[in-house]
């Protein structure tokens, strides 16, 4: 015990390391357990449509945000003048203007979307939910300064507070209408508390509108492949519901979405950690590259690696019963998609922490090249699964896409010094034992996915 405190105290790279992983574990695993509470009340007071929709509310949303992100938050972290004032309130000021103008396309988006998914409400929804785009363009800098300087405790708490603000409030509100509206109008509650919280509480200079030439130079020029990496990581992330909203009924859509949420718990707490705290490792270690820095990597890839992957197969083998247990028999179909979903995920989990080295070294454009290449071979795998196979055959593309794209991943890995091929080996016949163990379980449940 004694031990374990010491290696968390003081200001060496692996105590800030293991105290920020600790609280983005903390803070992603209560924000995942706080959204499932979440999900459990609003899924009685609610219906399996009002899930459908907000996922197509999310996709538009989310993929608006992904489309236009220039990549501050990782260009703060790992540019030398990440800590420059100037710096930092250009940064701020262009995150101003990328919100409004987001709010702006919502707005031109409502219609046309609610078109192509047959959703009349979206319409009216879409404008009212991407107010929240608008109040995340404020949020501060001092966020991504803290993440810079892996310094997340306070950042973590507040993040959590604002969540139950807006989740409490969906609840509230859910319980008086009955409606969706409920989910978008707390979405908003929950973004206008994020950025209260944190221009109150967070530590550190307050943002003013700025605009230096040089820095915004800067910024562009990192951010112009990291704007074209993220809208391929929508294409990732979301891409699925975007594409099945497409085929899907609503019903079907709303129990998919409570099935990934279920299932990509572990996966996105990986890259959350990942995406925070790998940054700062690679910038302040790779360098001085050595045995020992080479071991300490390995240790920590390792880590990672295999605490995802426990917790994958957790999902993969008891997915059934955790939708038996926690919702009613509306539901009952997420089960066999939490199952197959996890196991689709698992292959992913291999690289999952190469891509981090090439933006730590500013090496936007391989990111996008590895980004872009991943998104192209999952659309292509999900429209021919949802079109030849059924939701089966979809959600089996997903993990199809993982597998035909390591070898882009292991280029990228190679170039930046960064590949580990025993880990890679090892992992890889882990994730084939996981995936046999839960689909020979659960084969029959997964087999009555092949009608819808």
């Amino acid at each position: 015990m004694t031990t374990l405190i010491s290696a968390f105290r003081g200001n060496q790279l692996v105590a800030r390391v293991l105290r920020s992983s600790s609280w983005l574990v903390l803070g992603y695993g209560g924000s995942q357990a706080l959204r499932l509470a979440s999900n459990l009340i609003l899924a009685r007071l609610l219906f399996p449509e009002a899930f459908g929709l907000m996922a197509l509310v999310s996709v538009v949303t989310v993929g608006l945000m992904m489309f236009s992100d220039v990549g501050i938050g990782p260009a703060i972290s790992q540019n030398k003048r990440g800590d420059d004032p100037a710096f930092l309130n250009t940064a701020w000021t262009i995150q101003v203007i990328r919100g409004v103008c987001l709010w702006a396309v919502a707005c031109l988006l409502a219609w046309p979307a609610s078109q192509l998914y047959d959703a009349p409400d979206l319409a009216t929804y879409l404008p009212i939910a991407a107010i929240s785009l608008v109040l995340a363009g404020f949020n501060p800098t001092r966020i991504e300064t803290a993440h810079r300087h892996l310094l997340v405790g306070r950042l973590t708490m507040l993040d959590l507070l604002s969540q139950v603000i807006g989740i409490v409030s969906m609840i509230i509100l859910a319980w008086i209408t009955g409606s969706v509206v409920a989910l978008v109008i707390g979405g908003v509650i929950g973004a206008a508390a994020k950025l209260l919280l944190m221009h109150v509480f967070l530590p550190g200079e307050a943002n003013r509108f700025q605009w230096e030439p040089a820095a915004a130079k800067e910024l562009i020029r990192f951010g112009k492949w990291i704007f074209l990496s993220t809208a391929f990581w929508f294409v990732t992330s979301q891409g699925d519901k975007a594409i099945l909203g497409r085929f899907l009924s609503l019903e079907t859509l709303g129990i998919y979405n409570i099935g990934y949420f279920l299932a990509s718990f572990p996966l996105l707490l990986g890259h959350a950690v990942t995406q925070k705290v790998l940054i700062p490792v690679y910038r302040e270690m790779l360098p001085a590259k050595g045995v020992e820095t080479s071991a300490k990597l390995r240790r920590l890839r390792v880590a990672m690696t295999g605490g995802i992957m426990s917790l994958l197969a957790v999902m993969a083998v008891a997915g059934p019963w955790l939708v038996d247990v926690l919702y009613d028999d509306r539901y009952a179909q997420a089960g066999a998609m939490v199952v197959l979903i996890a196991c689709a995920l698992v292959p992913q989990v291999i690289g999952v922490t190469y891509d981090q080295a090439a933006l730590a070294a500013g090496d936007s454009k391989r990111f996008f090249v590895f980004s872009g290449t991943r998104a192209v071979l999952q659309v292509a795998g999900l429209l021919i699964g949802i079109t030849q196979f059924g939701l089966l055959g979809a959600i089996v593309a997903l993990g199809l896409a993982a597998v035909l794209v390591y070898p882009v991943l292991v280029w990228l890995a190679r170039v930046h010094g960064v590949w580990d091929p025993a880990h890679d080996m090892v992992a890889g016949i882990i994730a084939i034992a996981i995936i046999g163990v839960a689909v020979s379980m659960h084969f029959s449940d997964i087999a009555d996915l092949s009608g819808l």
